[in-house]
C-alpha cells in the first residue's frame, strides 16, 4: 500500500476502489549514460551538498547539522582510503531559500563534476533543485525535506532517506485520536509551505478518521506575538492544540498558550525536538508530544559511535538532520564504491530497492517504497522532566483503533 497507508484511511477506499493506482512500480530510467567510461585523471571524487547555510534562513541551524553529518561521513570515508586511494571532497552549496537559486546551484554542481549530491530541507528549494537534477542527470539523495509530494513527482533521479510528513501525521493522528481519544482539535501553524503541506496531511487523516479539525490558525516565520490567533483558539475551547512550525516560533506559542491560561494538551511537529525549543519553552513544554523519524536513544552500537564521533568533531550533539545526512552520504559513498564513477550506474544502485533490503544505518533500517520514499519505522517523543522520551509509534489498525501505549 502506498506510503504504508492503512486501508481504513486510504482516500475513498470505503466507497470505491480506484480504477488505477499510482506509485506501485518504480519509474525506470531508460536513457543513455551507462556507456560512459570513468575518468582516469581525477585527484578528488566530488560529491555535492545543498542546504540552508545562510544566517538569514530560519532553519540555518538545521542546515549546518545536515552539513556536519555529511562532512563526518566524507572524513571517515577518506580515513578508510577514499575511492581507490583518491579522497572524496564535499562541494558545499547554499540554497539561500530562493526559487531560482536552487536550480543555479545544481547547475554549478554539474559544472564541478559531482557524481551525486545530498540535500536539501526547504520544500520549495528541494522541488526546484529536483527539476534541475533531472535535467543534469545527477543523482540526489534527500535527507531533510519531509514534503510528501516530493517523491510523488516520480522523477527517477532522487531517493529520500528520511520519513515524510505523511508517515509522521499517521503516527500523530493515531496517537491524538486513537490513543488519547481527542475529538475537537485546533491547529496553529506556520504559513510557509512546511506548515501548509504538513497540516494538509494531518487534516486529511483526521477527516478520514471521523474527526475534522475544528480550527486552523496561521502565523508567519519570525512572528513573536500570537495573541490574535490564540484568542481565537481559546474561544473555540478545543480539547487539544497542535502547533506546527520551526522550533523558535513553536516554543513562543507554547509559552503564550500557558500564559493565557489554556491547559489543553499540546502536540507539535517534529522540529520541536531541539535544544532551541527546550531553552525557550522550558517547563511550559512539559508533556508535549510529537513524532520523530528515528530514536536517538536506541541501543544501536553504530548510532552510539556516530553520536560520540559527531560530538567530538563538532562539539555538539547530533540531531535528526545530522544523523540522516550521515546515512545518506554513506549511501552515496557505498554506491560509488560498488559501481564506480558513472552517474547513471550510481543512480541505478541507489534506486534499486534490493540495495536497502538489509541496510541499516545509524537512524535504523532504511525501507524505500516504489516512489523511493523512506517508509521505515516512525517513533513518538514525549517531553518528561525536561527530556524527550522516545517510544515506537503504534501502527494504525482498521477503523482507527490501535494497541495501547500505557505510560505515555
Amino acid at each position: 500500500m502506498y506510503g504504508n497507508t492503512p486501508d481504513s484511511i486510504f482516500p475513498y477506499n470505503n466507497f470505491q476502489k480506484a480504477y488505477k493506482y499510482h506509485f506501485v512500480e518504480p519509474m525506470e530510467f531508460l536513457g543513455a549514460g551507462r556507456e560512459k567510461k570513468a575518468p582516469t585523471d581525477l585527484t578528488e571524487i566530488r560529491i555535492g551538498f545543498l542546504g540552508p547555510l545562510d544566517e538569514t534562513s530560519p532553519i540555518v541551524d538545521l542546515g549546518y547539522q545536515m552539513l556536519n553529518g555529511s562532512k563526518l561521513a566524507i572524513e571517515q570515508a577518506n580515513e578508510r582510503g577514499g575511492y581507490n586511494g583518491i579522497p572524496y571532497k564535499l562541494m558545499e552549496h547554499n540554497d539561500v531559500g530562493l526559487w531560482g537559486a536552487a536550480a543555479n546551484e545544481v547547475i554549478a554542481m554539474d559544472d564541478e563534476g559531482v557524481w551525486a549530491w545530498l540535500g536539501s530541507i526547504d520544500d520549495i528549494v528541494t522541488h526546484v533543485a529536483l527539476r534541475a537534477t533531472l535535467k543534469c542527470e545527477i543523482m540526489q539523495v534527500n535527507t531533510g525535506d519531509p514534503d510528501p509530494t516530493l517523491t510523488e513527482t516520480n522523477i527517477p533521479w532522487m531517493i529520500r532517506v528520511i520519513s515524510d510528513d505523511r508517515q509522521s501525521c499517521y503516527a500523530l493522528a493515531n496517537y491524538v485520536y486513537g490513543e488519547k481519544g481527542h475529538d475537537r482539535i485546533a491547529i496553529i501553524r506556520t504559513g510557509a509551505r512546511y506548515g501548509r503541506v504538513g497540516v494538509m496531511e494531518f487534516m486529511g487523516v483526521a477527516n478520514r478518521m471521523g474527526h475534522p479539525v475544528r480550527m486552523e490558525e496561521r502565523f508567519k516565520d519570525g512572528e513573536t506575538d500570537f495573541t490574535l490567533q490564540l484568542n481565537n483558539i481559546k474561544k473555540e475551547n478545543p480539547e487539544a492544540i497542535i502547533v506546527w512550525g520551526n522550533a523558535k516560533e513553536s516554543a513562543l506559542i507554547v509559552n503564550q498558550i500557558r500564559e493565557m491560561g489554556m491547559k489543553q494538551p499540546i502536540y507539535a511537529s517534529d522540529r520541536i525536538i531541539s535544544k532551541e525549543f527546550l531553552d525557550i519553552a522550558g517547563k511550559n513544554a512539559e508533556g508535549i508530544v510529537t513524532s520523530s523519524q528515528y530514536n536517538p536513544t536506541t541501543n544501536n552500537p553504530a548510532l552510539k559511535k556516530f553520536q560520540a564521533d559527531y560530538r567530538q568533531r563538532f562539539g555538539e550533539d547530533a540531531n535528526v538532520f545530522a544523523a540522516h545526512a550521515f546515512d545518506g552520504m554513506n549511501l552515496i559513498i557505498k554506491a560509488i564504491e560498488k559501481v564506480g564513477l558513472n552517474r547513471v550506474f550510481i543512480r541505478d544502485v541507489l534506486t534499486d530497492r534490493k540495495t536497502f533490503q538489509n541496510y541499516e544505518g545509524v537512524t535504523g533500517k532504511i525501507v524505500l517504497d516504489a516512489s523511493w520514499n523512506d517508509v521505515g519505522e516512525i517513533f513518538m517523543a514525549k517531553l518528561i522532566n525536561g527530556k524527550f522520551e522516545f517510544f515506537p509509534a503504534v501502527q494504525m489498525k482498521e477503523r482507527g483503533h490501535s494497541q495501547s501505549m500505557a505510560g505515555y
